[in-house]
């Protein structure tokens, strides 16, 4: 079977790489790619940032129809974990992850791209989760972390009509975070992940668990994770070299990773 997820590195880098032209309709095989992929690199400890990138066309046009209508009930009942599994080794990944998006990020591609921390778009790009026109909705986390991020009514809003949204609207209700001319998303996309990889990663990887974490649960469960996990960080050598540059006073700190 052809890669149609490919995990590459640039630098501390890691860049999951959709390909699958022209718009990476994400079939089944296509999934268990990529959950592959977000499994390797979250186990990989040279890698400090990560990007998913679709392409110059498109970042996903969702899952296969073709290939989704031919399922039954019973297939679908025992597909549709594994499907939210795919996305979820998405999410879980302990490193910032970035979403570089151009083109179409609908259905299951704008899933894909909610399951990273920052959403970087194309002024040209398209995003919505148009599920309800095929008398379904979203299966793979559209529906919690849609609302999650931008509210349950906006997230209504979308998955009810199932319209399209376009990168203005986009980030005036927090859907992206940050539009580029699309020749530049994928520069910015990296210009990022970049900056991240030189920061403390056990202090990166610990303040994402405890935001992920504490949305989880109530505020009292938030701030014992919270406690926790800043407890654990004075045990890093990056926690002497961060307060050591401080009290010095000799600029950025050389975080060395652990």
């Amino acid at each position: 079977m052809s890669d149609l997820v490919r995990l590459e590195a640039d630098g501390a880098v890691g860049v999951i790489r959709l390909d699958r032209p022209p718009l990476n309709a994400l079939t089944i095989a296509m999934q268990d790619q990529l959950r592959a992929a977000a499994r390797r690199v979250a186990d990989d400890a040279d890698i400090r940032a990560v990007v998913v990138y679709g392409g110059e066309r498109a970042f996903a046009a969702g899952a296969d129809v073709k290939e989704m209508a031919g399922l039954s009930h019973a297939e679908m009942v025992r597909r549709a974990p594994i499907l939210q599994a795919s996305f979820d080794a998405v999410a879980r990944i302990p490193q910032p992850v970035i979403a570089a998006i151009t083109g179409y990020a609908l259905g299951g591609g704008c899933e894909l791209a909610l399951a990273a921390d920052f959403r970087v778009c194309a002024a040209d790009a398209t995003l919505g989760q148009p599920e309800i026109a095929l008398g379904i909705i979203p299966g793979a986390g559209g529906t919690q972390r849609l609302a999650r991020l931008i509210g349950p009514a906006r997230a209504k809003d979308l998955v009810f009509t199932g319209r399209f949204v376009k990168a203005d609207e986009a980030l005036a209700i927090g859907l992206v975070d940050t539009v580029v001319p699309a020749d530049r998303v994928l520069a910015e996309a990296m210009a990022l992940a970049q900056r991240l990889a030189r920061g403390p990663a056990a202090a990166l990887r610990a303040a994402k668990a405890a935001i992920d974490g504490g949305l989880d649960g109530d505020l009292a469960s938030g701030l014992r994770l919270e406690s926790h996990l800043f407890a654990g960080l004075f045990a890093t050598e990056d926690r002497t070299i961060g307060m050591r540059a401080f009290v010095d006073k000799s600029g950025e700190p050389p975080f060395v990773g652990h």
